[in-house]
């Protein structure tokens, strides 16, 4: 049993390593809102459905809920990090929480009901009825590592550089005023629903645990911190997770764009950050003034986005069959898309809004695998110099090849089957 976030980041994070499993023989079942409805079942998977919240008067989307909650926070995305964290990222954390506690009886119902050999779990919040149903559990880090914590690791959600720690300490206090009672109030209702219960530590708040059985995280080694602790026993890493394209899931390049001139770009800002129609629109204006070809995810609102004469895209795009061709992306820095570039050996430069996106720039920036900008006050000369002295960069070229070669020489997919299966037959803890 699968249980992605209601996003399509960690939902498509999911689909590739069930892929793997189901051709192995096994049954799975994926629970998802009801917005997505349909989506996995196109892929071949059953569905279970539920709500984070009440149903709407009016039909939505596939990821409505947080679609509409990106729109209506979008301007705090210009504030610092650490303004961020009283009004968006606490809120988040609000809403993820409200999500986990309304749609707890209807989770144990389908837990009851499937009785599976295993679950995995790739969400930011911990679910008591998953912990507390006696059945092994996996859980999946699919965003950036920092949010396993450590005292060499910047917190989570703040895109500061590792070795500038003299903010840390503010930045961790002001977590503590916007999130401590929120936290308390999570694990007590964690604790009253038969979970074991979170942890706050000096490092701020978890608001999931550590599975006994199997953890899973979703990073190349090349890119990743290094730690003053070592992870525990049952952490595995997963180079990166990149899913089969499926019958129908393709897209057509337009002839102009496949064989004109100049390098071939891919822009997007996700499911979530393309919603952000005047954010896209600058981008594309000013990628207009290159000699580039671009390739654009559009989002939910494509029809309200104009593409110029060297630009091609649509609502959504089947991202795994476009990164091979491509010769850099442009991206908000969610981990998908993040460490899918690494997989294919794509230099990035990272736009970053939000929650662990500051994060992955700042790591792709610190790694010399790329450029960070501002996303809402970059230059056009900024974007396009670094566009420029990215495509020049021969020894970069180089260093990601070799990411790209070892990645592909240990997929995610497979290795995270591996393991999951071993916990469905077994029962026992993967150490």
């Amino acid at each position: 049993m699968f249980f992605p976030e209601g996003a399509f980041g960690p939902t498509n994070n999911c689909v590739g390593i069930a892929q793997v499993l189901r051709t192995r023989g096994h049954r799975v079942v994926f629970i998802i809102e009801e917005s997505f409805a349909g989506t996995l079942e196109a892929k071949g998977f059953e569905e279970r459905l539920m709500r984070l919240g009440p149903k709407p008067e009016t039909e939505e989307v596939p990821g409505q809920f947080w679609i509409d909650h990106i729109r209506d926070t979008a301007p705090v995305f210009r504030l610092p990090t650490i303004e961020q964290l009283g009004a968006f990222i606490a809120p988040t954390w609000r809403a993820l929480v409200d999500g986990a506690m309304f749609v707890h009886l209807r989770l144990a119902e389908i837990i009851d009901e499937l009785e599976p050999d295993v679950v995995v779990e790739d969400n930011v919040v911990g679910f008591p009825a998953i912990a507390s149903s006696g059945r092994p559990w996996v859980r999946i880090v699919s965003c950036n590592p920092s949010e396993i914590k450590d005292p060499a690791v910047p917190p989570f959600s703040s895109g500061y550089a590792t070795d500038h720690r003299s903010a840390w300490p503010a930045f961790l206090d002001e977590v503590e005023r916007t999130h401590r009672d929120l936290w308390a109030e999570f694990d007590t209702f964690s604790r009253e629903n038969g979970d074991p219960g979170l942890t706050y530590g000096p490092l701020g708040p978890d608001f999931i645990a550590e599975s006994p059985w199997l953890n899973l995280f979703l990073y190349p080694e090349e890119a990743d911190y290094t730690r003053h602790h070592s992870l525990g026993p049952t952490w595995w890493r997963l180079q990166s997770s990149v899913r089969t394209m499926t019958e129908g899931e393709t897209w057509d390049v337009p002839d102009h764009i496949r064989s004109g001139r100049g390098a071939l770009l891919y822009l997007s800002l996700g499911s979530l950050g393309s919603a952000d129609v005047g954010l896209m629109q600058r981008l594309l204006d000013v990628l207009a003034t290159t000699d580039h070809r671009v390739i654009v995810s559009m989002g939910p609102l494509a029809d309200q986005i104009r593409l110029h004469d060297n630009q091609a895209g649509a609502g959504f795009l089947p991202q795994p069959a476009i990164l091979p061709d491509v010769d850099l992306v442009i991206t908000h820095g969610g981990n998908n898309t993040v460490t899918e570039a690494f997989h294919h050996g794509k230099p990035m430069i990272v736009l970053p809004l939000f929650w662990d996106q500051v994060d992955n720039a700042q790591r792709v920036l610190e790694t010399a695998f790329g450029r960070r900008l501002r996303a809402y006050e970059f230059e056009p000369g900024e974007l396009t110099g670094a566009i420029a002295d990215l495509l020049a960069d021969d020894t970069l070229r180089r260093r990601l090849a070799a990411v790209s070669a070892r990645s592909k020489a240990e997929p995610g997919t497979i290795r995270a089957a591996n393991l999951i299966e071993r916990v469905a037959r077994t029962g026992a803890p993967v150490t």
